[in-house]
C-alpha cells in the first residue's frame, strides 16, 4: 500500500527543483491560511452573525407584540422603530404566502431561518436575501395581511469577514511572491551548473565557469570546474601524444618505401608496398579518430540540407531518402558530415541499396540508415563500435577497412549528447539508428 502511495506521489509531484521547493513553501502557507479561516469562520464570524440576527429578530418580535397592543399609537410606534432601530416597516393588507426559496448553503439564510423559527410559528414568516443588493426582505404574518421589514444587510452579517479575508490573503500572496524570487535565485546556480555539465558532456567548449549561489552549490561548481579542466587536459595530452606517435611512424614508413624500390623481386616488393599503404591508411584513420571531437566549434545548421548534400555527393540512384524538411540542430557540422559519410560508406561497402530517413519526436531527432547487405550478428552490435575491430565473417574486408569508421561515427554522435545503435534492417541488412537531442 505504501509503495503504491509513493508511486502515486512521484507521478503527481513536479519534477523540477524550483517547483518542488515552491510546494514546500506554498503548501504550509495555504494550509495555515485555511485553518485560520476555518477557525475564524466557525468561532467568530458565524457567532457574531448569529448574535446580530438574533437581535434583529427580537426587535421584529418586539414590534409585533407591541403593535398588537391597542392602547398605543401604531403609527408613532412604526416611526420610532424606523428612526431608532433602523427598521423600514410597512403593513400590507394582502394574503400572506409563506413559501420562500431558501439558499441552503448560505450561512445568512440558515441563521435567519433558525432565529425566525424560534420566535414565530411555521408559516408565519418569510424572507428573501437575494432580491435586493444591500437589503433583506423579512415578512411576518399579522391578522389578514403581513408586515414587510426591509433591513440593511449589515444588520445580519459582519463586514469584518471581508477585511479578515483581505488581511490574511495579502500577506500570504506577498510571502509567496518573496519566496518565488528567493527560490529563483537559489535554483538558478543549480540550473547553470546543470547546463554547463550538459554542454561539456556534448563536447562543447565552455569558457571559465563561475560558480554562484549557496556555499554547497559553489563548492559543487568549483569541483565541476576542476574536473572539467582535468578531463580537458587529459584529452589534449592524449590527442597530442597519439598525433605525435602517428607522425613519427611516417618517417620509417617513408624509408621503407625507398628501400622497397631496390628490391628486385617484384612480387615481394608489391606485397610490401600494399602492407605499407595499409599501414599509412591506418595511421591517417587513427589521426582522424584522435582529433574527431576537437578544434571545430558549434553552429546552428539545417540537418536536412546536410544529409541532402552528403547523399548528392555519392550520385547513387540506389540511395533512397525520406527526410523531414527544415530541421535545425546546434553542433559541429563537419563532424556530423563525416559521421554520415562513414556510415554510408560502410553501408555501400556491403550492400547496393540504402534507405535514409530523418524524423523528429518532441525535442529529439532520429536518423536511420538501412542497407541490404549481409548484416551483422546481434552479438557483434557492441563490438563494431570499438576502434580497429573487424568482423571476420560476412562484412569483413581486411584490405579495405581498418575498423575505425563506426568508432569515429559513435564518438562524434556521443560528443553531441546523442546515441547510436544497430539492429536488423527491414531490407535484410543492417540498420544504424542515430539519436540526437535538438
Amino acid at each position: 500500500m505504501f509503495s503504491g502511495l509513493s508511486n502515486f506521489f512521484k507521478q503527481i509531484l513536479p519534477k523540477k527543483l524550483f517547483y518542488r521547493a515552491l510546494l514546500i513553501v506554498a503548501v504550509p502557507v495555504i494550509v495555515l491560511q485555511l485553518i485560520i479561516t476555518i477557525v475564524f469562520f466557525d468561532s467568530l464570524w458565524i457567532k457574531t452573525n448569529k448574535g446580530m440576527t438574533r437581535a434583529l429578530v427580537n426587535e421584529i418580535s418586539t414590534f409585533v407584540e407591541v403593535y398588537d397592543n391597542e392602547k398605543i399609537d401604531r403609527n408613532e410606534l412604526k416611526n420610532l422603530f424606523s428612526l431608532f432601530i433602523d427598521l423600514n416597516i410597512e403593513f400590507i393588507n394582502k394574503e400572506f404566502d409563506s413559501k420562500y426559496n431558501e439558499r441552503w448553503f448560505s450561512p445568512i439564510d440558515r441563521t435567519l431561518r433558525r432565529e425566525l423559527k424560534s420566535k414565530f410559528n411555521h408559516g408565519e414568516y418569510w424572507f428573501d436575501t437575494t432580491s435586493y443588493k444591500e437589503l433583506i426582505d423579512i415578512r411576518i404574518k399579522y391578522e389578514n395581511g403581513y408586515f414587510k421589514f426591509l433591513v440593511t444587510r449589515d444588520r445580519v452579517t459582519s463586514s469584518s469577514a471581508r477585511l479578515f479575508a483581505l488581511w490574511i490573503t495579502v500577506p500570504a500572496v506577498i510571502m509567496v511572491i518573496i519566496s518565488l524570487i528567493f527560490l529563483k535565485n537559489q535554483t538558478r546556480p543549480i540550473t547553470n551548473l546543470a547546463r554547463a555539465a550538459e554542454r561539456f558532456g556534448k563536447g562543447e567548449e565552455i569558457e571559465e565557469f563561475k560558480p554562484s549561489g549557496a556555499l554547497e552549490i559553489r563548492q559543487a561548481g568549483h569541483e565541476f570546474d576542476k574536473m572539467r579542466k582535468r578531463i580537458q587536459r587529459h584529452l589534449n595530452q592524449r590527442t597530442e601524444m597519439l598525433s605525435g606517435i602517428s607522425h613519427d611512424l611516417r618517417t620509417p614508413l617513408t624509408r621503407m618505401k625507398l628501400q622497397i624500390a631496390f628490391i628486385k623481386d617484384e612480387d615481394l616488393a608489391k606485397k610490401l608496398t600494399e602492407d605499407i599503404n595499409e599501414m599509412e591508411k591506418m595511421l591517417n584513420e587513427y589521426l582522424q579518430f584522435t582529433s574527431s571531437s576537437y578544434t571545430e566549434k558549434d553552429e546552428m545548421f539545417n540537418l536536412s540540407e546536410l544529409i541532402e548534400e552528403v547523399i548528392n555527393k555519392y550520385d547513387n540512384e540506389n540511395i533512397k531518402k525520406d527526410l523531414l524538411s527544415r530541421v535545425y540542430v546546434n553542433g559541429r557540422k563537419n563532424l556530423i558530415n563525416r559521421c554520415l559519410n562513414n556510415i554510408i560508406d560502410n553501408a555501400l561497402k556491403y550492400g547496393d541499396k540504402i534507405e535514409i530517413t530523418l524524423n523528429k519526436k518532441n525535442t529529439n531527432l532520429f536518423i536511420t540508415i538501412d542497407d541490404n547487405g549481409p548484416g551483422v550478428s546481434s552479438k557483434e552490435y557492441d563490438n563494431v563500435f570499438k576502434p580497429f575491430y573487424k568482423i571476420d565473417k560476412g562484412r569483413a574486408d581486411s584490405k579495405s577497412s581498418v575498423g575505425l569508421g563506426l568508432s569515429i561515427a559513435s564518438d562524434i554522435i556521443r560528443s553531441h549528447g546523442g546515441n547510436i545503435g544497430l539492429e536488423k534492417s527491414k531490407m535484410g541488412g543492417l540498420r544504424v539508428k542515430i539519436f540526437l537531442p535538438v
